[in-house]
């Protein structure tokens, strides 16, 4: 069973910083709440039960907010003393926590509402060491696409033209395992989507991606910021879905 979300926070929030200059982007406050506490509710909602947080930039106000539970659940920190982007972060809090079963993996800018069990039972009919959650878009500026074979396989991670533009909805599942021979690369600064995965797309790692439904939304712009104010409060609660 599934139970266990890596959230990756510790981003800078650069570009956010014009309409939010004194919080971490991942605390921005939606229809009065922090976003982290949206994106807790949807997965606590499907079943996960422990949160380990990756802060870095003004961490001590998503613990100082949070502490050690949020609703009930589980939450436990690793607090990058220094920058080490998405990848750095995510092979650290493996590391440190010895996490080995498969986890849930999120972006804590980004709010998808995808359903647990389906994207488990995707992973596990795939036998994928790696499963994405994608999304479609007509936004092909923004968002690099991904060109899948028919089952769903990825066989490249930033494709442009391909039709439905499927992107990454940053939620994954996958197993930790994945990464064994990268942990030396703990502490320094990479990228997941521009260092790590592809790393795991050359070394032959099965990885799948499937377009799932649901409310999409990446507060790291402005304009999004703002859109997030309307749809995420009318997002109402899913039923219990883990696995």
């Amino acid at each position: 069973m599934l139970n266990e979300a890596i959230v990756l926070a510790g981003g800078l929030g650069t570009r956010l910083r014009s309409v939010v200059a004194d919080v971490p982007k991942p605390m921005a406050p939606i229809g009065g709440r922090p976003f982290l506490e949206h994106l807790f509710d949807h997965w606590i909602d499907q079943g996960i039960r422990r949160f380990t947080l990756s802060v870095g930039y003004r961490h001590e106000v998503i613990t100082g907010h949070f502490g050690s539970t949020y609703r009930g659940v589980a939450l436990r920190y690793t607090v990058e003393e220094k920058p080490l982007g998405t990848g750095g972060a995510l092979l650290r809090t493996l590391r440190t926590f010895r996490i080995e079963a498969p986890v849930l993996l999120l972006n804590g800018d980004t709010y998808f509402a995808v359903d647990l069990g389906r994207l488990c039972a995707f992973a596990a009919n795939s036998e994928a060491d790696a499963a994405f959650a994608l999304f479609e878009t007509t936004d092909r500026a923004r968002y690099m696409g991904m060109d899948l074979d028919a089952q769903g396989r990825i066989l490249q991670l930033q494709a442009q033209d391909r039709s439905p533009h499927l992107a990454n909805g940053g939620v994954y599942w996958l197993r930790p395992g994945i990464f064994a021979g990268q942990a030396a690369a703990a502490e320094h600064l990479q990228s997941l989507e521009a260092d790590l995965l592809p790393a795991l797309l050359r070394a032959g790692r099965k990885l799948y991606g499937r377009a799932f439904p649901g409310t999409f939304i990446d507060i790291g712009v402005p304009d999004d910021f703002r859109r997030a104010q309307d749809l995420l409060p009318t997002v109402g609660r899913v039923g219990h879905a883990s696995c």
